[in-house]
């Protein structure tokens, strides 16, 4: 079998302890995907009601909210009140995730955000251009903005229903497209749909921000302090008549993200080690402090607004804002209006052909320099599921019309709805007809991926499974009193006798947790020095609860070694050495637990189950299997730089 045809033949079933292991980027996409059914049940259920009693919807969401203090407050309607209040938590979110992948996610190298940023901007341009064409001689072209943005949600549930499996570096192209849509659209609110602006209140969110800025710098992480100035802007952009969803999408950006330290890690657990010797209040603080300090606030908050933007406000703003009556006058009408027709093609030819065009012209001009993350048959399923504008749409339509093109405006915004998703699935499906290695160039392309393990494999020095000339090489930083790590055992076992595979094993032992693991390292490397190193690595994966010294020692008398001599070097520590340069080397990568997967170079960031493993020894398999060949006068190198590109796929 192909790597390429592998891609489609992988084990399905995943354990209850591989889903409490998901990489931050794979829960977003996860609960993107599942909130798009909650919200397309939410924008059917909206239809509905409209159609119901058309009175009924928009006197609901017309009722008047008020917050006062002391006589001054604000009065909206609810259905501004979502739009306006409730979405900046959902621009917060994105700009949380946008933020995680350029601290520590795909895009944390400049030129490897150029070009989908770029894609970006054209996906929003060609858009607006057949808007405005199509509505060129009304006053309805003032309404270009409700054809620029991607809804998140949905764009990324289409592509896990039809698109290729195990594609995280899709979805980070995907998300920093759509997260360009959304600080464009955002400007252009402000900009261009905003009647007047109230100077005062706006240098008032100014002077906050610079205040947030300060207080980021001082390393202050209450978040009680960022909640009350994260409101107090809100309310003056809302005084200064310019939108205040803004506020949100700014806070998120600035919020970093960093992988958990092992230093922080074991502070984290002499914390909690202090309280559970004396449980007192000060050390419950402390304890919760370390454990807080040791995940950065980005995935804290993530994790925390994240389920209540995708389940809770994006549906409910669906709700408030998809209602339309449907009569058949109406449907008559729109299918003539310029409104309904320009949106329509703008997100479903438009998206699409711009984002994909763009991209290539990045990569011709560039001279491959610049490259897409994943191949083109990919680029253009992600710009045909890219064509659901729904969420930004609507909002922007709502400022843009009055109630009669509002309504043709929400038409042609939710057949395109409809549309895109047929679109993306057909373009993905004509990809399954392709030759296995023209399929594996066009889904994942040839770009190079970031390389994530610092120190590289040394065959001299390194413990090795499988052939050395493996194309796939899966290093895994353990600890042998991990439970996870004795989980993951078996689960590399049958990588070996299933793929090409070459397998590495460096020792991480996490002394602050496992008493005994740095020792049990040592005696594989005394094992290793009688030419045993594998054989008592197996045999003290099964005895991970009897890893004390005389019992080390009984396991080595059982594999017929020399006791004597591995007791003397045991005693006396002599590989305590070779340990501490695996620890280092995991310090190098910004490895902090275990069990760390790095495959090819590249960390694996998902669960550690056959499925999820598979999958990205298969895809790492697929990349090298249409990788350019190395010339034969060079070294190999498994990441070829792209200043020497290979050719277009």
């Amino acid at each position: 079998m192909t790597a390429a045809a592998a891609l489609d033949d992988l084990p399905d079933g995943s354990t209850p302890w591989s889903r409490r292991l998901r990489t931050p980027l794979r829960a977003f996409v996860d609960t993107e995907a599942l909130s798009a059914l909650v919200l397309l049940g939410a924008a059917v259920a909206a239809l509905v009601w409209a159609n119901v009693s058309v009175t009924s919807y928009e006197n609901f969401w017309h009722t008047q909210l008020s917050v006062r203090v002391d006589g001054h407050g604000l009065a909206l309607d609810l259905r501004t009140w979502i739009n306006n209040g409730l979405m900046a938590f959902f621009f917060f979110v994105v700009g949380l995730e946008a933020r995680r992948e350029a601290d520590i996610g795909e895009l944390r190298e400049m030129r490897r955000v150029a070009l989908p940023l770029l894609a970006g901007l054209g996906g929003m341009a060609l858009p607006v251009a057949i808007f405005v064409a199509f509505n060129a001689d009304t006053a309805a072209r003032h309404g270009w903005g409700a054809a620029m943005s991607t809804d998140t949600a949905f764009a990324l549930g289409i592509l896990t229903l039809v698109g290729p499996r195990f594609a995280d570096r899709l979805r980070a192209f995907v998300l920093t497209v759509v997260v360009v849509d959304d600080i464009v659209a955002l400007l252009v609110i402000a900009f261009v749909y905003t009647q007047h602006v109230e100077w005062a209140p706006l240098l008032v969110a100014v002077g906050l921000f610079c205040v947030v800025l300060v207080v980021r710098a001082l390393n202050v992480h209450q978040g009680i302090v960022y909640a009350l100035l994260g409101i107090a802007m809100w309310v003056a952009m809302t005084y200064s008549g310019i939108d205040p969803l803004v506020v949100g999408l700014g806070l998120g950006l600035l919020t970093y993200a960093y992988p958990a330290g092992r230093a922080d890690l074991e502070r984290a657990s002499d914390d909690f080690r202090l309280f559970r010797e004396q449980p007192t209040p000060e050390l419950a603080r402390r304890a919760r402090a370390g454990l807080s300090a040791a995940v950065s606030p980005n995935e804290r908050l993530a994790q925390l607004w994240h389920p209540w933007s995708s389940y809770a406000i994006v549906p409910l703003f669906a709700l408030a804002n998809a209602g339309i009556p449907l009569s058949g006058h109406f449907l008559a009408q729109a299918v003539r209006s310029p409104v309904t027709l320009g949106l329509l093609l703008a997100y479903v030819v438009g998206k699409p052909v711009g984002i994909t065009a763009v991209a290539y012209a990045v990569r011709f001009l560039s001279r491959g320099r610049l490259r897409p993350p994943v191949g083109w048959l990919s680029v253009g399923g992600a710009g045909a599921a890219a064509g659901v504008g729904f969420t930004v749409s609507l909002l922007i339509a709502s400022l843009a019309f009055g109630p009669d093109r509002l309504a043709e405006a929400k038409a042609g915004v939710l057949a395109a709805a409809v549309v895109a998703p047929l679109l993306a699935w057909a373009v993905f499906r004509v990809g399954k007809a392709l030759p296995d290695r023209t399929r594996a160039r066009a889904i994942l392309g040839t770009s190079t991926a970031i390389v994530d393990l610092l120190d590289p494999v040394d065959p001299d020095r390194d413990h090795i499974r499988g052939p050395a000339s493996a194309d796939v090489t899966l290093v895994e930083y353990g600890d042998l009193e991990c439970p996870y790590c004795g989980q993951a055992e078996p689960v590399v076992r049958e990588l070996l006798s299933g793929y090409d595979l070459t397998y590495v094993w460096r020792h991480l032992p996490l002394d602050d947790v496992h008493p005994h693991a740095r020792m049990a390292a040592e005696a594989t490397e005394a094992a290793a020095a009688q030419g045993a190193f594998w054989e008592m690595h197996d045999l003290l994966f099964e005895h991970q609860d009897g890893l004390r010294f005389t019992q080390l020692v009984q396991y080595a008398a059982e594999l017929g070694l020399d006791t004597e001599r591995f007791t003397d070097e045991l005693k006396r520590r002599v590989y305590a050495a070779r340990v501490t340069g695996d620890v280092d080397g995991a310090d190098l990568s910004g490895v902090g637990g275990t069990p760390t997967f790095f495959i090819n170079g590249r960390r694996h960031h998902g669960a550690f189950d056959l499925k999820s493993l598979s999958a990205a020894v298969v895809t790492a398999g697929a990349r090298a299997a249409i990788a350019p060949p190395v010339p034969s006068n060079s070294a190999p190198d498994r990441n070829p730089p792209d200043s020497n590109p290979p050719e277009d796929e």
